[in-house]
């Protein structure tokens, strides 16, 4: 039980909300503009605090125990309340804020193309940024504490439009062979639920090739990770080259690009939406869905 004087740091809250949205300790850094171990240091005081553990490894990443997701959640609402208390009082960034919210999903491509442009759009606004699944980006737009999500997936909610399509491509690790005949294929996935999961199922088994979960992650770098360590194939979101030590593998059936929504939250500026697609438009293949 932590002591009767413990006190939860804001700084360190806010460190680890960022690693719940950024969807890990290397990315949450950057967004904070601080040191990966400064983010670490962050959530270990928090551990020391409630004397319990907030995050434990898997294999070659990292997730947070029960006590962690907890915290996370009464972080935000903590955060929520200082943040607004000192806007209330005239004292922080003055500047509006735009939250913008995407899947991990080919993050690193399109992320900072849209970021770029909602920032010359509506310059007198901070734009920041949120890394999590289709369905709680979803859920956030509908509670009005995300301005904008990109996501991929069922479609959900009439006012979500189509931004075009992300190409998904087979990637292994080089020395990585594919079973023979009859054996199935090893696939490293996103835990579930997970839509390019799904795909990546759903199209081995239409071609008559048996397929099993080899590996399991809550995020795409341990997606990645396990791929790269050969331990099987992963289907990945993405228009630019291949990830950094994976190779891709044509030897298995295409599958068809995946819709990219946008949607923003009730009363949010009309132009958040047009300039997102916008900017989307040239980089992304197009797409039937409407």
């Amino acid at each position: 039980m932590p002591p009767p004087s413990a006190v939860l740091d804001i700084v360190a809250l806010r460190s680890l909300v960022a690693v719940a949205d950024c969807g890990g300790f290397h990315r949450a850094a950057e967004n904070l503009s601080l040191s990966q171990s400064a983010v670490s240091q962050h959530v270990r005081r928090l551990e020391k605090t409630i004397n319990r553990p907030l995050v434990e490894k898997v294999g070659r990443s990292s997730r947070f125990t029960p006590d962690g997701e907890l915290l996370v959640g009464e972080a935000r609402r903590i955060l929520a309340a200082h943040d607004e208390a000192l806007r209330r009082i005239g004292v922080g960034d003055e500047r509006a804020s735009i939250v913008l919210g995407t899947t991990e999903h080919a993050a690193d491509e399109l992320l900072g193309l849209v970021t770029a442009a909602l920032s010359e759009a509506l310059p007198d606004s901070a734009v920041r940024f949120r890394l999590d699944r289709s369905d709680r980006l979803n859920d956030a737009i509908e509670r009005g504490t995300l301005d904008l999500a990109m996501y991929i997936g069922d479609v959900r909610g009439e006012d979500s439009i189509s931004a075009g399509a992300l190409p998904l491509t087979w990637y292994a690790a080089p020395s990585w062979e594919r079973p023979p005949p009859g054996e199935p294929i090893p696939l490293v996935v996103i835990d579930s639920p997970c839509t390019i999961r799904r795909r990546a199922l759903e199209t081995l088994t239409e071609h008559g090739l048996p397929a099993t979960v080899v590996g399991e992650a809550a995020y795409l770098a341990g997606v990645l990770n396990a791929a790269r360590a050969g331990l099987g194939v992963a289907l990945v979101a993405g228009t630019g080259s291949a990830p950094e030590g994976l190779v891709r593998r044509t030897d298995l059936p295409p599958v068809p690009p995946e819709p990219l929504r946008l949607r923003a939250r009730a009363g949010a500026d009309p132009r958040l939406l047009r300039t997102a697609a916008e900017a989307l438009e040239a980089l992304l293949v197009p797409c039937a869905v409407a």
